[in-house]
Order: structure tokens, then sequence, then C-alpha cells
């Protein structure tokens, strides 16, 4: 059944209203459980250093970090639903070929960042950790190292971020191919660029040490790799 112009703008004012009314309460839910989720992020760290203590550096620095921490669980909680109400609303007027190909875009999406942002935070943040503490620790003048709570939750979110957005790596190759800007015979003699441009890609969006750009590197050749099993020839 056809929907008029103001149908569709109630449909649509509907669907934003209960997003947002989502958001408002995972926000309230995540400002109950900001320090569980402040305890949770620390662990990495707190694994590789035995004597950690992160301190506050302005007075008004628990109240910004609860609020980030709040929010950040908000944008967790209401982006799959968000992303629902988008497919809910557009799914209609969508050709059959148009679904198969934005069905896997919806599914996949959230999961590869998840992995993406899993990976970093139980794989990459204890090497990398434990590399800056080394570093730290091998100066030669004595040294005290006392990092901001609000600097290492910044560092540690905006990593899982990168890394969450690096993992979407096989849906916008395979969607390339699928929409047939990107052949896999094309893809597969590009390697040698790609294997270049995901190294310079790594250390533009990683801390300066190798071993964190090495760790999202890998990661993503494979990534490239998997995603050629999905191209069509």
């Amino acid at each position: 059944m056809k929907m008029t112009l103001m149908q569709h703008f109630s449909e649509l004012r509907r669907r934003i209203l209960w997003t947002a009314l989502v958001f408002v309460f995972a926000f309230a839910f995540g400002w109950i459980i900001s320090d569980r989720v402040e305890l949770f992020l620390s662990v990495p760290l707190m694994s590789v250093w035995n004597d950690a203590a992160l301190l506050y550096t302005e007075i008004t620095d628990g109240l910004m970090i609860q609020f980030s921490l709040a929010t950040l669980v908000a944008l967790i909680i209401t982006v799959p639903v968000l992303l629902w109400h988008i497919w809910a609303y557009i799914a209609p007027g969508l050709h059959k070929n148009e679904k198969q190909f934005l069905i896997p875009i919806f599914l996949f999406s959230p999961l590869l960042f998840i992995l993406g942002a899993a990976f970093a935070f139980y794989v990459l943040f204890p090497f990398v950790f434990k590399f800056f503490l080394e570093i730290n620790e091998s100066a030669t003048v004595p040294t005290v190292l006392l990092p901001s709570i609000k600097g290492y939750l910044a560092f540690s979110v905006g990593l899982l971020k990168v890394f969450g957005l690096a993992f979407q790596l096989p849906l916008v190759l395979v969607g390339l191919n699928r929409i047939g800007v990107l052949s896999k015979e094309m893809a597969i003699a590009s390697r040698r660029y790609v294997i270049v441009a995901v190294f310079v890609l790594a250390a533009i969006l990683t801390p300066p040490d190798v071993l964190s750009q090495v760790l999202l590197a890998l990661p993503m050749l494979l990534l490239f790799e998997i995603s050629l099993f999905f191209m069509r020839d």
C-alpha cells in the first residue's frame, strides 16, 4: 500500500522519537553503570601495571568522565535500534536486489565493529600498554608515571573506534564489487598496493609504535583476503 508524503513524514517522526527515547533511557542506564564501565575499560592497563594509579587532573573530571561514558553506553545501545528503524523505514520501497545488497550491511556492520573493538581491547591493548610502560620505566632519569584517567579513556575509546571502523573493510570491498565498481580480478591485481596502503593507514591511525601498527595492519590484510572469497568474478 502506497503512503502519502505526510504519512511518510509521520512515520519518520515516529521512528526518530522512538530512537531518541531509547537514547535517553540508555543514557540514564549508562550514567548508573558508568563506574563499572570505567573499571572495565581500565582492565587492560591494570593487568600489565601492578602499581596502576590514574589521576583526576581537573575538579570537573569525575563529572565529565561519567557523562562521556554514559553517552558511550547510550550510543552502543541506540545504534542497533537506529539501524533497525532505518531498515524498517526504507525496506518497503526497495527492490529485491537492493534488499539483498543492504541486508548484509545492516547485519554485519555492527558485528564487524564489535569484532574490531574486541580485538583491540583483548589483543592490542595489553601489548601496547606493556610497551609504553617499559619505555617509561627504562628512562635514564628517575620518573613517576601518573597518567590522567581522562586521557587514558580518550586514548582507549579512540582506539576501539579506529579498530571497529577498520574492520568494516570487507563490507566496503564486497559492496564495491557487487555494484560493479571493483572486480575480483582488479582487487587481486592490486594486492601489493593494498598492503602498502594498509600499513600507511595503520601508521596514521594508531599510536607511534610499530607493534600497534602491525597489530592493526595484519587483521586488515586478513580481512582483505577474506573479502576476496565473497567477491564475484
